[in-house]
């Protein structure tokens, strides 16, 4: 079934013409064609440089294993003199020398004496909790000690009485028992 288009029919409506005015892309479709199309530039670019056969990999990687120690050697020989430069132009007079060394001093000093501070109030605080609980438990002993004392002297009391008036009991026992076997 062929499907013949006549010359005055109409076009579906997904292939007419567009009658109004397009919106320009938004800044997000940009950036997102924008980095698409910088990918693929960069993977062009990439795969250039990568070496082609075996021997030219073999090549950047020697290069590699002995650029690689030169460079941090020079590193490490520009941040030496960096220090050196740094340390003759601090130290370059006697008087500037000096001045430094007090200077070392003045801060040695503030710090040895904000040690001795700390350690004093670290001493006199287990000082004051160890009085604190010195007294507490001597007074807890004292208290602990009346106590006693006095639940003693009250079992004394009561024994006295108790045996007082056993005592009493017995010797009225005593006069009836013999009261009855007299009689």
């Amino acid at each position: 079934m062929a499907t013949t288009t006549t010359p005055g029919a109409q076009k579906p409506a997904s292939t007419a013409k567009r009658t109004t005015k397009r919106k320009p892309a938004t800044a997000s479709a940009r950036t997102t064609r924008t980095t698409a199309s910088a990918r693929r530039n960069t993977r062009s670019t990439t795969s250039s440089t990568q070496p082609k056969t075996r021997v030219a990999h073999a090549q950047v990687i020697a290069e590699r294993a002995v650029l690689v120690p030169v460079g941090a050697s020079l590193l490490a020989r520009d941040n030496l003199v960096s220090t050196v430069k740094g340390l003759t132009t601090k130290y370059r007079t006697r008087a500037s020398f000096e001045r430094e060394l007090k200077r070392y001093e003045r801060r040695g000093a503030t710090a040895r004496n904000r040690f001795e501070r700390q350690v004093r109030r670290a001493r006199t605080r287990m000082e004051r909790d160890l009085r604190q609980r010195r007294s507490l438990v001597e007074r807890t002993m004292r208290q602990n000690r009346r106590r006693v004392n006095r639940e003693i002297t009250s079992v004394r009391r009561d024994l006295e009485k108790q045996s007082g008036a056993v005592s009493a009991r017995v010797e009225r026992l005593v006069a009836n028992a013999q009261g009855l076997l007299g009689s």
